[in-house]
């Protein structure tokens, strides 16, 4: 058995713990840096819907409307003095699931699922498209991702398999779709020092965010592992699924599961994570 063999099926065995967690169906991959799948568990065919996942990839899609001209980062877009840039943050100052403003822009992280409504919107009426025809054809359909579908709300209302949210981990190490430097900014801080609630977590002083991705930093609790690097960025979603980022040790890992999130998940998904992380970094 060759090294890389054998790693497989070390992140292979590590996956397996999945088969004690109390969900129904669950399926995850580790994705390394050069795009390689180090291991997976289940079947990474099934679709899974994404909850709050979904701002990935919506976020992703806003980023290659930056790039084609359609919008402007630092466009005025949502609640007055906010930006597409503010939204795409959660700094708009919108409510949570509600379209009012509870905030003005950059004074808090208020996370928002109505921005990222907001944020479609707005693309569609610049563009005119519709937004979840925008992100087939600007980021699924050239990723390959065939199961992948936006019908509902941009904040959590995407449904997509393993397999092809493994080819979205990929375009996150070497992005095709994007300039790198674009994704360095979306996984870069935006708006510093904004304190704000992290949904299962509690409040994060403070809670870093950049263009759609969610920053690790120093964040305690948190739902990555304890020894994701402070340089991680990802989601998770309240349907029992997540997907992060660290390129410090160069590895992606993406858990969906059927159950959603509640206390069972926070042991159980940190233990996975920092044991996939002793493994990816042995490699």
């Amino acid at each position: 058995m060759s090294t890389s063999d054998s790693h497989l099926v070390t992140v292979d065995r590590v996956l397996g713990r999945l088969a004690d967690w109390p969900v129904d169906h669950a399926a995850a991959v580790v994705v390394a840096d050069d795009g390689s799948v180090l291991g997976r568990y289940g079947d990474t065919t099934r679709v899974f819907d994404l909850a709050s996942v979904t701002k990935l990839l919506a976020a992703y899609g806003v980023l290659v409307a930056v790039e084609e001209g359609a919008v402007e980062l630092d466009q005025p877009a949502g609640p007055p003095g906010s930006t597409v840039r503010h939204l795409l943050a959660h700094a708009s100052g919108l409510d949570f699931a509600e379209h009012r403003v509870r905030a003005e822009p950059a004074t808090k992280r208020i996370y928002s699922s109505a921005g990222y409504e907001v944020l479609a919107s707005f693309v569609e009426a610049e563009s005119g498209i519709d937004f979840p025809e925008y992100l087939r054809d600007g980021v699924f359909a050239p990723l390959g991702m065939a199961s992948a579908v936006l019908d509902g709300s941009a904040g959590h209302g995407a449904r997509a398999c393993v397999d092809d949210l493994a080819a979205f981990a990929a375009e996150l190490f070497a992005p095709r779709l994007l300039a790198p430097e674009t994704l360095r900014e979306a996984t870069t801080l935006q708006f510093p020092g904004l304190n704000g609630i992290l949904p299962g977590y509690g409040m994060q002083k403070p809670n870093d965010w950049g263009l759609g991705f969610e920053l690790r930093a120093h964040k305690t609790p948190h739902w990555t592992g304890e020894h994701n690097s402070p340089g991680t960025f990802g989601h998770f979603g309240q349907s029992g699924t997540f997907l992060w980022v660290d390129p410090d040790a160069r590895v992606a890992t993406l858990v969906l599961t059927d159950r959603a999130f509640g206390d069972w998940a926070k042991p159980l998904w940190r233990d996975v994570s920092d044991a996939v992380l002793a493994t990816a970094r042995d490699r």
